[in-house]
């Protein structure tokens, strides 16, 4: 690799070469994410494949559109960022997943799976429109192919006849093992009965013939099976189908790509390419999905570096909490979208088998199967990421809120998530459900909390709930059991203040207790709410921060257009702007924020606890507190009665 620095200086090396380049990007990448942490059984399953589509195809100038972007770190090694890989996922370094800012070999951005198909297409259509002759591919793996885009894609590319190459990277496992009739496919098929017998006779027979013919039995069955897969599905939908073709294996891989490539054939071609996630490594090939996105890990044991918790974390909490209704309710259901261990669904599978739903990557599907369990008397727990709710939006309109059917979404990650940066910030969903009407919408301050919002949305029957909650640990307060319900739509007071009132949503109020301990130490006296719920708004408290203070600050971590809109058009409706009051709503910036650390994108944000502070400060326009109110505020207990934690 010394002697390499983009894909050019690969295209004439031998395929004896091609080998130790791959054996040497494997190292690499494995030491990279060793330091940095990141995704690796995926991209350690695809080195010979990315070796071998530089070396066949001329990008940047031939389109070459990795799905999900999670398997791209060895084509960001052989593509001019080799320099940079131990940045990955680091402030002002490499991005996780595929950026068009970042290097022409980056034509199409992607964090979400199932996108390649359809971006690769409308490439080559652009490419015929322009009369032009580059190659155009698209690198997706079996667990997108659960994703109803990638068909979608598909058929349009079958009927539009145009000339692209679709790369199937079959490696049985996308982060779970993939789920569902079409991810099952090739593997049912191939191991039926009769195919099974028909090559059990066949093995008898090859196995009392001479070597050589043993091997060419060998190569007739893998055609065979060829035959068989490519004869279905895919020639259907108007692919041409090559393989299964060993995707470890650069003498199969590089005259496969070449021919392709070289190829006369008219319309789509399908290249079937079988591998391994976690290839070359052996403890990511022992447990691929304990090894697909990693910490920081020894090299040479494996052992994941994990740094000891002080506090549980969210999406451990939501697993307690949803076993806990359905131990007392057996219509409770768990729902997740090919995420069970990043949801904490998987905890809950393992107690209630039968009432656990992976429906692979389909968040439109997972949300109008629970529509269609809501109809019929189910407690639907929908537990996908935020950033990726936004995928199932109509759905959530047309099929749960429209019917008001009572479906619970629960959104993990919400907020920003730091080094997976913008494509998996928790940004946009106080925004786009807000807007719906008769839905209740909640926010733990802590863990505590969130354990009586799962009792609250498992009690709540007559309409759809929504929950969102951050990714890693809580406060540290106690848990109960099992949460009690809520009053629905009633926030709460932790503070009690004068001259300014913070209004926190969510997470968010810890930072605010931290401001108003350091405003106290100015002289100010701040009070402090927890909205709990964004809808419905509490109004009565709203009315009283309003009328009581001469300032009202709204913090949620979440874009604008949220929750501080929300309160804001609630506030001049009732008329509580017209006495002079002074609002600022603190929310994410208006710009997509890239990859960096939690914390200072938070500080960036200007809503952790020194922003708020300065927000307080600069709104009072008084630096020194003087006539802005003395003393320091109280702390009143919550529901429960335990005092919330600063």
């Amino acid at each position: 690799m010394d002697t390499l620095t983009t894909p050019p200086d690969i295209r004439n090396l031998s395929l004896d070469d091609l080998t130790r380049l791959a054996d040497e990007v494997r190292q690499e990448m494995i030491q990279a994410v060793s330091t940095t942490g990141g995704h690796l059984g995926a991209g350690l399953g695809v080195v010979e494949l990315t070796v071998a589509l530089h070396h066949v195809f001329e990008t940047p100038d031939d389109r070459l559109v990795w799905d999900v972007g999670h398997q791209c770190y060895p084509h960001k090694i052989l593509t001019g960022r080799r320099d940079r890989i131990q940045t990955l996922r680091q402030p002002g370094g490499l991005s996780g997943f595929t950026l068009r800012t970042e290097s022409p070999y980056d034509p199409f951005g992607a964090g979400h799976s199932s996108t390649s198909i359809s971006a690769a297409l409308g490439m080559a259509v652009a490419r015929d429109l322009g009369e032009q002759t580059r190659h155009v591919v698209a690198v997706i793996g079996d667990g997108s192919m659960s994703a109803g885009m990638a068909y979608e894609a598909m058929n349009n590319a079958g009927a539009q006849n145009t000339r692209l190459t679709v790369i199937l990277n079959d490696n049985d496992m996308s982060i779970a093992p993939p789920v569902g009739a079409m991810s099952n496919y090739l593997s049912r098929l191939l191991s039926s009965k009769p195919w099974v017998s028909i090559r059990n006779v066949a093995k008898d027979l090859v196995a009392h013939l001479p070597r050589p013919v043993e091997r060419a039995a060998r190569q007739v069955d893998e055609f065979a099976r060829g035959l068989v897969t490519g004869g279905t599905l895919f020639e259907e939908l108007g692919f041409y189908y090559v393989g299964p073709v060993d995707g470890h294996r650069l003498d199969q891989l590089v005259p496969v790509l070449r021919n392709v490539r070289e190829t006369t054939q008219e319309g789509p071609v399908l290249v079937h390419v079988v591998t391994k996630k976690g290839c070359g490594y052996e403890p990511a090939e022992v447990a691929p999905d304990k090894y697909h996105g990693v910490g920081r890990f020894n090299v040479v044991t494996g052992a994941l570096h994990k740094p000891v918790p002080q506090a549980p974390n969210y999406t451990g909490v939501f697993a307690k909490g949803l076993i806990a209704e359905a131990e007392h309710d057996d219509r409770v259901v768990g729902i997740t979208a090919a995420m069970p261990a990043g949801t904490g669904i998987d905890a809950f599978g393992v107690r209630f088998p039968e009432r656990c739903f992976d429906v692979g990557i389909a968040e439109q599907h997972a949300v109008t199967f629970a529509a269609g369990l809501a109809s019929e008397g189910y407690k639907p727990f929908v537990a996908i990421y935020s950033s990726f709710m936004q995928r199932a939006y109509d759905q959530v309109v047309h099929d749960v809120a429209l019917q008001n059917l009572p479906v619970r979404l629960c959104m993990d990650r919400a907020g920003y998530v730091g080094a997976d940066g913008a494509t998996h910030h928790g940004s946009f969903d106080l925004a786009f459900l807000l807007c719906l009407p008769n839905l209740v919408y909640m926010a733990p301050a802590d863990e505590g909390e969130m354990m009586h919002m799962i009792a609250t949305m498992a009690a709540c029957d007559d309409r759809t709930t929504a929950l969102r909650y951050p990714r890693g640990e809580g406060e540290g307060v106690d848990l109960p059991e099992r949460g009690t319900p809520l009053p629905i739509g009633q926030g709460r007071v932790v503070r009690e203040g004068r001259a300014v009132a913070l209004l926190s949503l969510g997470t968010r109020l810890h930072p605010c207790l931290r401001a108003a301990e350091a405003l106290g130490q100015r002289g100010l006296s701040p009070t402090v709410a927890d909205a709990r719920f964004a809808k419905p708004l509490d109004m009565a408290l709203v009315r009283r921060l309003a009328t009581e203070h001469e300032a009202l600050v709204i913090v949620e971590e979440g874009s604008r257009g949220g929750f501080g809109a929300h309160v804001l058009q609630a506030l001049a409706e009732e008329g509580l702007l017209d006495n002079g009051l002074k609002v600022r709503s603190l929310a994410m910036p208006d710009r997509f924020v890239e990859h960096g650390k939690p914390e200072q994108q938070e500080a960036d944000a200007g809503y952790d606890a020194d922003g708020i502070t300065a927000t307080v400060l600069a709104l009072l326009a008084d630096e020194t507190g003087a006539g802005a109110g003395a003393g320091v505020g109280t702390v009143i207990g919550d529901a429960a009665g335990h005092p919330p934690r600063a």
